[in-house]
């Protein structure tokens, strides 16, 4: 005989779609985990899936064509521009955009340069475009490290059309990682990227002595207005940072649906991630806090903290579970 399932159910059999990344990294491990413990919780007949994307405005558009019922996307303060309608790619506001909370992802965007160049801020590259070879994301309207990193030098001063006018050479890849290794074996001398807690980040100074750039008061506080927030890397915490350095804020994972989203589903969706966090957790905690990409323990009141309103189920099924604790039995991963 089968043990019920801890938890509310579904009264009816669903086709759940989720939008998540490329398939190896942090959102589809989430959108995996989320999968299978609504699907214990649905009835015979459900059918769930989850489609490969890009981690961006993608997981957005999709929700807007129908195409998906739960995306999620990184970081968190982008999707705040879509939702208002603000930002630099001007498009109409989603006000039918809702989230079913956050995972902790404690991100930043930085910028790094070979120490031999003499820009100490972002602003100084517009002196000496011919010598840069930049690795960054392509600003396509769908990544969001594109997006952050080019209107973040245009904010500072190095607009990057004129830098490659100048003669300054932009070297583009979907993903962080690939980026970060040219860095590291020096094919390119400035890297303007995230996923800093990650192992890649520890060996960029390998080759070459290493300087951090500030992005400047132009670009924080431009950032600033458009409600995306600055944050701090400590010193040390990179390879030859020796100082705190104030960057953009890069942090969070979003779980996003429409308003529209069946409210059972909603509350199900939230509770399974409430209630079932450490299934999620343990695959993390072989990582030190400060080095994961997923933050542990994952705290309730924090997740509900989204920049976009919550859909009205998801909200209320945080107000039921306040001062419930995990459950603990059956956890795949423990």
């Amino acid at each position: 005989m089968q043990t019920p399932t801890a938890g509310p159910r579904l009264s009816k059999p669903v086709k759940l779609r989720f939008k998540a990344d490329w398939g190896q990294a942090n959102l589809t491990r989430i959108a995996g985990w989320l999968n299978q413990e609504i699907g214990d919780r649905a009835p015979e007949g459900s059918e769930f899936s989850i489609h490969a994307g890009r981690g961006g405005i993608d997981a957005i558009n999709a929700l807007q064509a129908g195409d998906v019922d739960i995306a999620l996307a990184t970081p968190a303060a982008a999707a705040r521009l879509l939702f208002d309608g603000s930002g630099p790619h001007a498009r109409p506001p989603l006000p039918w955009l809702r989230a079913l909370g956050k995972i902790a992802h404690r991100d930043r965007l930085v910028v790094v340069v070979d120490a031999a160049l003499p820009p100490e801020t972002v602003g100084d590259l517009a002196g000496v475009a011919s010598e840069l070879v930049i690795a960054t994301s392509q600003d396509d309207g769908i990544n969001a490290i594109g997006l952050a990193a080019h209107h973040g030098l245009q904010l500072a001063g190095a607009d990057p059309e004129l830098l490659r006018a100048e003669g300054a050479e932009l070297v583009y890849d979907e993903r962080p990682f690939p980026l970060v290794h040219a860095f590291a074996t020096g094919r390119t001398n400035v890297l303007i990227q995230e996923a800093v807690m990650m192992p890649a980040w520890q060996r960029i100074a390998e080759r070459r002595p290493v300087r951090y750039l500030e992005w400047g008061e132009a670009a924080i506080e431009g950032f600033a207005r458009l409600g995306w927030p600055s944050a701090v890397v400590e010193q040390g915490y990179l390879p030859g940072l020796e100082r705190d350095l104030t960057t953009l804020d890069f942090s969070d994972f979003l779980l996003l649906c429409r308003e529209d989203l069946d409210p059972e589903v909603a509350y199900l969706a939230t509770w399974c991630m409430v209630k079932t966090r450490l299934a999620l957790e343990a695959q993390y905690r072989h990582m030190p806090q400060d080095y994961t990409p997923l933050g542990y323990p994952l705290d309730p009141a924090e997740m509900r903290q989204t920049p976009v309103p919550l859909h009205g189920s998801a909200a209320r099924a945080y107000d039921d579970l306040v001062g419930e604790g995990p459950l603990t039995d059956g956890l795949i991963w423990t």
